[in-house]
C-alpha cells in the first residue's frame, strides 16, 4: 500500500487537500471516504490503509475550511455548508471514478447527508455510512440533549462572536469550523428531520428521493449524537433507494459512540462494509 498527498480542484476553483491510497497489487475497485463535520481526513487513515490492503484504491479529503483545505485564517472565511458535498465531495467522486471499475463510498455522520446532495451520486455503485443521523437534540438521551443545547445557545454564540468562527479545537471537539457551517448546522438541528424540515430547503426532498444507490446505514446504540431513531428520521429521505439500517449493540462490539466506528478496534466493522462491497461487485460483474 502506498499513500500520496494530492490536490483536488472543485468546480468553483477551490483547491482541496486529499490523499490517495493505492494497493500494492491489482486494484479491484475505487472507494471515497466522506468524512464527518469537523473531522480531518487523517482520522480515516487506518480505515483507508485497511481497504487498500483489500484491493481498493481509496481517496480521502478535507472539506474546504478543514485540515489541509483550510485558509490561513477562518476569520472572514465564508461558504455554504452544502458546498462540502455539492462541490468538494463531488470533486472527489469525479477524481476517484475510473471507467471499468466500480466506485464505492463510505460515509461518516455528515457523509450520509452529503451523498444525497451530490450532483454525481449516480457514479457510485454502493454506499455504506456510519453514524448518520438527523442531528435534532430530541433524538438524543437527556444528558446529551442538555450538552448540545448549551453548545448551540451558549458556548457557540459566545465563542463565534469572539473568534469569528467556531473554535471547536479549543473545546476538544474536532477541527475549527467556518462560521457559516456552524450557523447552518445549528439551524437545521432545530428540526426533527434536519434540513428536510426547513421550508427554505424544499428542493432537497426530490433530490434525495431520486437517489437509487443501494445503502447500508450503521448506528451504534451508544451513539449519543446519532442513535438509530435519529438515523431512521434522516434516512427516510432516501425513499427511492434500497437502504438497510443496522443497529450495533456495544455489549457485542464494545463501546463505539459517535467516533469509534473508525478507531482500530472497529476493524470488524470495516470488514463487514468491504465484504458487502465485494459481494456487490460480484453481482455487477454477473450482469451482461
Amino acid at each position: 500500500m502506498s499513500a500520496q498527498n494530492i490536490s483536488l480542484t472543485a468546480a468553483d476553483g477551490y483547491v482541496l487537500g486529499a490523499t490517495r491510497y493505492r494497493p500494492d497489487g491489482a486494484t479491484q475497485a475505487d472507494l471515497v471516504v466522506a468524512g464527518a463535520t469537523g473531522v480531518p481526513q487523517g482520522f480515516y487513515r487506518r480505515f483507508a490503509e485497511h481497504a487498500a490492503g483489500r484491493g481498493y484504491e481509496v481517496l480521502t479529503l478535507d472539506y474546504r475550511g478543514i485540515g489541509r483545505s483550510a485558509p490561513a485564517s477562518l476569520r472572514g472565511f465564508r461558504m455554504d455548508y452544502l458546498d462540502w458535498a455539492r462541490l468538494d465531495l463531488a470533486a472527489a467522486v469525479d477524481t476517484a471514478h475510473h471507467a471499468g471499475r466500480p466506485l464505492m463510498m463510505v460515509g461518516h455522520s455528515f457523509g450520509g447527508h452529503a451523498f444525497g446532495l451530490l450532483p454525481n451520486h449516480h457514479q457510485v455503485a454502493a454506499f455504506w455510512t456510519f453514524a448518520t443521523g438527523a442531528g435534532w437534540h430530541g433524538w438524543m438521551p437527556r444528558s446529551e440533549r442538555l450538552r448540545v443545547l448549551a453548545m448551540w445557545h451558549l458556548i457557540g454564540p459566545l465563542s463565534t462572536r469572539i473568534a469569528g468562527y467556531l473554535p471547536w479545537s479549543r473545546l476538544g471537539m474536532g477541527e475549527d469550523l467556518p462560521i457559516d457551517v456552524y450557523r447552518q448546522w445549528k439551524h437545521w438541528c432545530r428540526y426533527p428531520r434536519y434540513f428536510f424540515d426547513d421550508p427554505a430547503q424544499a428542493a432537497l426532498a426530490p433530490q434525495f428521493a431520486a437517489v437509487q444507490t443501494p445503502m447500508v446505514a450503521v448506528n451504534a446504540l451508544d451513539d449519543l449524537w446519532a442513535p438509530p431513531a435519529s438515523r431512521d428520521a434522516f434516512m427516510a429521505g432516501y425513499r427511492g433507494a434500497p437502504w438497510t439500517g443496522v443497529d450495533l449493540d456495544p455489549a457485542t462490539h464494545g463501546p463505539i459512540g459517535h467516533m469509534g466506528y473508525f478507531r482500530p478496534r472497529a476493524v470488524a466493522l470495516w470488514q463487514q462494509a468491504l465484504d458487502w462491497f465485494d459481494a456487490g461487485q460480484r453481482s455487477l460483474r454477473s450482469v451482461p
